[in-house]
């Protein structure tokens, strides 16, 4: 469905356009189905999960010298014909377009778990950005050649915060359009909302570690030396109030949180060095 889906919505276009497939180990029909549509399969042998399958996806669309790559996913959840819409704002000038279900709050069908957690990904997202992004998960998407080629992904989960991410760290310009979508079936990569939750925030904490690591790590350091400082300056007050400290492993404490600050300070100095 999916698939003559996109060739209904195209069919009358001036694109030059090819359909590529991702097989990730299926052992279905998944490639015979895909064949019949004219697309071009590419099967990795056993199943490599989203984010390596993706990886896979830009360099077969860059051997095939694409211009724009859409990406949807193979469940249906997205409606083709908004197809073109991404496509013009790639050419308006934007260098990747998401196509968020947030801003026609076409949401009803979302379970209510995953919905709060979207929004809360993105205000996360978005701060660290500085881009308001509506949907940080969506699977519908459109960028650039130089997107593909230019973005190195570490998680081994997702894609789809991280490119976002990298995305804007690396001053490429980001917009949403307004989309629909359609219920679907539950997903199959992860168990619970729970483990995806784990996941996204480890990955959006590796990348804040690796794009800006003075900033991650400064902070880390100056928590631990504002909390010494504080039982310091408790200590402080005991002696100029009392005549005497006493305390002596709240004394141990203070000094030993100021240090291990000061070092988790240096260290953001010193991966700061390293990163630029």
């Amino acid at each position: 469905m999916v698939l003559s889906d996109i060739k209904q919505t195209l069919k009358d276009s001036n694109y030059d356009y090819s359909i590529l497939v991702l097989n990730d180990g299926s052992t279905d029909k998944t490639v015979e189905a895909a064949k019949k549509h004219g697309a071009i399969v590419i099967s990795n042998r056993r199943n490599q999960g989203l984010a390596e399958t993706f990886r896979r996806e830009m360099q077969e669309a860059l051997k095939l010298k694409a211009d724009i790559i859409v990406h949807t996913d193979a469940d249906g959840q997205y409606n083709p014909r908004h197809i073109p819409e991404l496509i013009e704002k790639v050419k308006e000038g934007y260098d990747l377009v998401l196509g968020s279900r947030f801003l026609n709050k076409n949401i009803k069908h979302m379970p209510f778990s995953k919905r709060m957690g979207n929004l809360l990904f993105s205000k996360v997202i978005s701060s660290i950005t500085k881009v308001k992004i509506t949907d940080s998960t969506t699977g519908f998407r459109a960028f650039t050649a130089e997107v593909a080629r230019d973005i190195n992904y570490i998680n081994t989960f997702t894609y789809t915060q991280e490119q976002i991410i990298k995305a804007a760290k690396q001053g490429f310009s980001i917009a949403e359009i307004p989309i629909t979508s359609r219920r679907t079936r539950k997903s199959r990569l992860f168990k619970s909302p729970i483990q995806y939750a784990l996941k996204a925030w480890i990955n959006i904490f590796r990348i804040h570690r690796d794009y800006g690591p003075l900033r991650f790590f400064g902070r880390i350091g100056l928590s631990f030396i504002s909390v010494g400082i504080l039982i310091g300056l408790w200590l402080a007050y005991r002696y100029f109030t009392l005549g005497f400290v006493g305390k002596l492993p709240s004394t141990i404490l203070a000094m030993l949180l100021i240090t291990v600050g000061i070092q988790i300070v240096l260290f953001g100095f010193l991966a700061d060095m390293i990163h630029k």
